[in-house]
């Protein structure tokens, strides 16, 4: 009830701060871009899809695959609506099972968020049916090398650097059929999509790709093509200086990973 009697103020103060003439809102994903232009949150004109920030393709690139048993990886802040309880469920209906492989968590609470995992859950996982914490890291790309398979079965995403990420390295993925995670993934060629919330699905196609290695290196072939087709940094650089241009009317002279010179 909350929620509707504050859509149409919340909808003003969109149309009104983010739309002064002659500027861009950029957003990460094609469906957000749609749902706010149908809101009227935002005007169809100034409306600019980029896809993410993207991803250094130098340091995030295809290793040799590490030694069996396979290592299946969630990246992430660990918070409920990252998919991090079902990611847990589904490890240990697997290791139930018998299936041979490691569960590693990657990331750390967030206390300021209400959707937190608490230290004291994450320290209580760590060691037990197959599931593994390692905390936070600032390594990421060191830590990829380390995986076999990476997933992701968050409720909604703007655009998983995670996963960018995860493809760039020729890892398949596993994630979520919803908002942004299916923008990183096409079911069946990069990787594997699964209902929010379905233990059971999650459980199968992780299965899938751990008893099948040659899936998970074509898959993996799959998602570093389309890393260097569609998320390279060098792409994302180009399209935000191109919507720099467009607003100031001014052509930037240079940019490099970190800084723009314009004139």
């Amino acid at each position: 009830i909350k929620a509707r009697l504050l859509r149409p103020f919340i909808r003003l103060a969109y149309l009104l701060f983010l739309n002064p003439p002659g500027s861009r809102v950029i957003f990460e994903n094609g469906q957000d871009l749609d749902s706010f232009v149908k809101f009227g949150a935002a005007k169809a004109e100034s409306a600019v899809l980029i896809r993410g920030a993207g991803i250094n393709l130098s340091t995030f690139s295809p290793r040799k695959p590490p030694a069996d048993p396979p290592v299946v990886m969630l990246i992430a802040r660990m918070l409920r609506d990252k998919g991090v309880v079902e990611f847990v469920s589904a490890a240990r209906m697997l290791h139930s099972n018998g299936v041979s492989a490691r569960f590693v968590l990657v990331g750390d609470s967030d206390p300021g968020n209400p959707a937190s995992i608490s230290a004291e859950t994450l320290a209580s996982w760590h060691g037990r049916d197959g599931v593994e914490c390692w905390g936070w890291r600032n390594d990421v790309e060191a830590v990829l090398r380390q995986a076999h398979i990476v997933c992701l079965p968050s409720y909604r995403e703007g655009l998983p650097k995670s996963l960018l990420e995860a493809a760039a390295c020729g890892l398949p993925i596993v994630t979520t059929d919803t908002v942004g995670c299916r923008d990183v993934v096409n079911h069946e060629i990069n990787g594997l999509l699964v209902p929010v919330k379905s233990i059971d699905a999650l459980a199968g196609a992780l299965l899938r790709l751990i008893r099948d290695p040659d899936l998970r290196q074509s898959m993996g072939i799959q998602g570093r093509q389309l890393a260097e087709r569609e998320f390279s940094s060098e792409r994302i650089i180009a399209e935000t200086l191109a919507v720099y241009e467009r607003v100031t009317g001014h052509r930037p002279l240079a940019c490099n990973k970190y800084s723009v010179e314009a004139d």
